[in-house]
């Protein structure tokens, strides 16, 4: 990866972070477990996917970056992951393995996970070296994209979520005092 395209990449995780951080700071306990619908994420849920699925995801994309560069190209996908977070009308199902199961019941404790797994991500981006470009795998809805396009996506999939918060925290039934 080149220092550009680096850059880019830290800047994503360090903006998207600070966004996550900032639309969840000061809610109370209601405010993290408000539903609004029964089929629809808390809060607190959406915190608990991001830090798992960027979890699974930074160890796929390791695995992946250790194997022998691949033939092939997941070109053409840049634009499709930059706007990622302004296609909210269209849904994605999570994996069974990223969804939600309330692995951690404290919110302070929920975001703290989500920082160690972002700071790893970060240190991974930092130090990595290789063709991000060579090396890919399948996403389940956009087929093959690069490393490079996976690490750009999970600083975007963060601020899908984080629009997501939002529209939970626009609810008119939101529980502003409880």
């Amino acid at each position: 990866m080149d220092t550009k395209d680096r850059q880019f990449v830290l800047d994503e995780l360090t903006s998207s972070q600070a966004r996550l951080i900032e639309a969840v700071a000061g809610l109370n306990s209601a405010q993290w477990e408000f539903r609004e619908a029964p089929d629809r994420w808390s809060i607190a849920e959406i915190v608990e996917h991001l830090a798992v699925f960027e979890d699974f995801l930074l160890g796929v994309i390791q695995r992946a970056m250790a194997d022998a560069p691949r033939v092939g190209s997941a070109g053409g996908k840049d634009q499709l992951v930059l706007g990622l977070p302004e296609s909210r009308n269209f849904k994605f199902k999570a994996r069974e393995a990223a969804s939600p199961t309330g692995r951690w019941q404290d919110p302070a404790q929920l975001v703290s996970e989500f920082r160690k797994v972002r700071a790893r991500t970060a240190e991974f981006v930092a130090d990595a070296q290789g063709d991000f470009r060579s090396h890919f795998f399948a996403h389940l809805a956009f087929g093959n994209l690069d490393c490079y396009q996976w690490l750009v996506l999970a600083g975007r999939h963060t601020d899908r979520h984080v629009r997501q918060i939002e529209e939970v925290k626009s609810n008119p039934e939101w529980p502003f005092r409880v």
